[in-house]
C-alpha cells in the first residue's frame, strides 16, 4: 500500500511541509559529497522560509499545551495505557521547554550570518550559485566534508525544538484516525459532509495500480478522483474501480 496524506487546512500543510523539509536536511548533511551539502544548505533555507511565515513557536506551543491538557483528562480511562500516556506527556515537556528556550524568532541566527543570507539570495537565482558567482561558498564547499558536516549541524541545531514539537503534533494527529474501506467506482468517490471536522486524511491504496488519487474536501463535501499516472501519458480519469483505505485524522 502506499499512503497519501492530504492536509485540510494551512496549519497542518505547513507542518507536513516542514517534515519532509526536516527529514531532507538531515539525510544530505549526513553526506560527504558537495553536491549534496549543497542540497542540505537549500533546504536549510526553505526551512526557514515556511518557519517564517507564521508565529510557528507559539501557535506550536499552544497545541501541545491544548493536547497536554486532553491527555491529562485520559488518566482514569481504563483503555488508555498509563505508561503510554506518561511517554507521550513527557516528550510534550521535553519538547515545549526547548521551544521556550529558543531565543528571537525561529532561524534568527541564519538570518544574522551575513555570509549565509549572501548564499540565499543567490540561490534563488536559475544557476545564481556557481562558483564564480560565490567563490567563497565554492571555498567552503570543498572544505574536508567533517568541516562542512560540523557547519551544518550548528546551523540545523538551534531549529531542532521546532522540528522535535511539530512531530508530535503530527504524531497524534495521525494516530486520532479512524479508517473506512470504500470503492470509487470508475475512478470517482464523492462523500457529502465527511471533511468538516477532519484536520487530515491519509488515503491508502495498492502501489500496483496505474493511478493517483487527487483530493478536493471541504465542510460540505469530499471529492477524490483516481486519475492516470505516468510521465508518457496525458492525465485522465482512470476508468477501474479503485478500493482503497480512508482515515479521517483529527487534532
Amino acid at each position: 500500500m502506499i499512503c497519501y496524506e492530504h492536509p485540510l487546512n494551512e496549519r497542518i500543510r505547513t507542518l507536513l511541509r516542514l517534515e519532509d523539509l526536516f527529514d531532507k536536511v538531515a539525510f544530505f548533511a549526513d553526506k560527504d559529497d558537495p553536491a549534496e551539502h549543497h542540497s542540505a544548505l537549500v533546504t536549510l533555507f526553505e526551512i526557514l522560509d515556511v518557519a517564517s511565515r507564521a508565529d510557528m513557536k507559539s501557535d506550536l506551543l499552544q497545541e501541545l499545551e491544548r493536547q497536554r491538557q486532553a491527555l491529562e483528562a485520559l488518566r482514569k480511562n481504563p483503555d488508555v495505557s498509563e505508561e503510554a500516556l506518561d511517554q507521550v506527556l513527557n516528550d510534550i515537556k521535553i519538547a515545549s521547554h526547548g521551544m521556550l528556550s529558543m531565543t528571537g524568532k525561529v532561524g534568527e541566527h541564519l538570518r544574522e550570518n551575513e555570509w549565509l543570507m549572501g548564499i540565499k539570495q543567490r540561490v534563488g537565482i536559475p544557476g545564481g550559485a556557481c562558483e564564480f558567482d560565490l567563490p567563497s561558498y565554492h571555498y567552503w564547499l570543498h572544505l574536508d566534508p567533517k568541516q562542512c558536516r560540523e557547519n551544518l549541524n550548528e546551523w540545523i541545531t538551534p531549529l531542532l525544538p521546532i522540528r522535535d514539537g511539530f512531530r508530535i503534533v503530527l504524531r497524534l494527529l495521525r494516530n486520532s484516525g479512524r479508517t473506512f474501506q470504500h470503492k470509487a467506482h470508475r475512478g470517482m468517490f464523492q462523500q457529502m459532509g465527511q471533511g468538516c471536522a477532519a484536520h487530515m486524511l491519509c488515503l491508502k491504496i495498492s502501489e500496483s495500480l496505474p493511478c493517483v488519487p487527487e483530493i478536493s474536501a471541504n465542510k460540505y463535501a469530499l471529492t477524490i478522483r483516481f486519475v492516470t499516472s505516468g510521465s508518457r501519458q496525458k492525465t485522465k480519469v482512470y476508468e477501474k474501480d479503485v478500493e482503497f483505505d480512508l482515515t479521517f485524522c483529527t487534532l
